[in-house]
């Protein structure tokens, strides 16, 4: 396993070594990605943002983790030695990194916390992280436009956010806030759980942020702080937007199924969001209407 693991790195390094200085003029974050742990292909277009954005504070904060084996600051936390702060809702995982050897030889801290809008801002100070950081990624299938909505006690100069692909560009749409909410449980589908692209692009803007475009995967935003964004292009969800093409639909068994984006959409049709610009609640099926 650990000759595995130094084989990535590896050639997550040469692949970070072909990001060449033009690149940050790229009309897309797609061209730069590549995978070494991050789901998709995060870690490269990490590594072309930590490029075309003065970093001061080479500090990030990642929750909903699991293991930490595939994550978005892994390879940030080992190829390029920045320090951070890792959280998730099993003790399990928490303890499975502070087991792996990452543990001691970087600085990480890993935290046991179910994350919700009440409680972020105690976790984070109580970790010693404050402040102008360098980046914050948020998965947590389902509260995370709420979560980042109530963030105050950092100010990082890179965000990335998971965004439901299914609830298109058009519409600032999320599902409405639950302190306990999980995703396995609110439908078995797998399907419900999130926020609109447009969602985060209007709350992003009023953090100070510039939406800088998604993963080809469709299913991360990436976000840089006005102040620092330089050269890079800010897009409207219309430019950002990625149509997912995985289909990770579940039966009531949790057998996947393989819908296609219109079944999907059609088997949680009757579900509840919230219209972040006109108020009041919706269903999925509206989102067409």
């Amino acid at each position: 396993m650990r000759k595995v693991d130094e084989l990535q790195k590896a050639v997550g390094r040469v692949e970070a070594r072909q990001l060449l200085p033009d690149q940050q003029s790229l009309p897309s974050l797609q061209r730069p990605e590549f995978k070494v742990y991050s789901q998709w292909g995060e870690d490269g277009i990490i590594q072309h943002l930590i490029r075309s954005v003065r970093i001061e504070k080479k500090i990030f904060i990642e929750f909903g983790v699991q293991d930490y084996h595939e994550s978005n600051t892994r390879f940030l936390l080992q190829n390029d030695n920045w320090a951070g702060l890792v959280i998730d809702a099993s003790r399990e995982n928490i303890q499975k990194i502070k087991d792996d050897p990452i543990y001691y030889r970087h600085n990480l801290r890993a935290v046991y916390s179910f994350v919700d809008r009440d409680n972020i801002n105690e976790i984070i100070p109580r970790a010693g992280i404050s402040g102008d950081i360098g980046l914050l990624s948020i998965d947590i299938d389902g509260n995370d436009y709420w979560v980042w909505e109530s963030i105050s006690c950092i100010q990082p100069r890179l965000v990335i956010c998971e965004y439901d692909s299914l609830l298109g560009w058009h519409r600032a749409v999320t599902t409405p806030y639950d302190k306990s909410f999980d995703r396995t449980k609110a439908h078995y589908s797998f399907l419900y759980g999130g926020a609109s692209l447009k969602a985060l692009h209007l709350l992003a803007m009023k953090k100070g942020y510039a939406l800088v475009g998604s993963n080809s995967a469709g299913n991360n935003a990436f976000f840089v702080r006005k102040d620092v964004i330089g050269s890079l292009k800010a897009l409207t969800p219309e430019e950002a937007y990625v149509r997912a093409q995985f289909r990770n639909s579940k039966d009531s068994n949790g057998r996947l199924t393989f819908l296609s984006f219109e079944e999907s959409l059609a088997l949680i049709g009757d579900l509840q969001l919230v219209d972040l610009e006109k108020g009041g609640m919706i269903k999925v099926k509206d989102l067409s209407a």
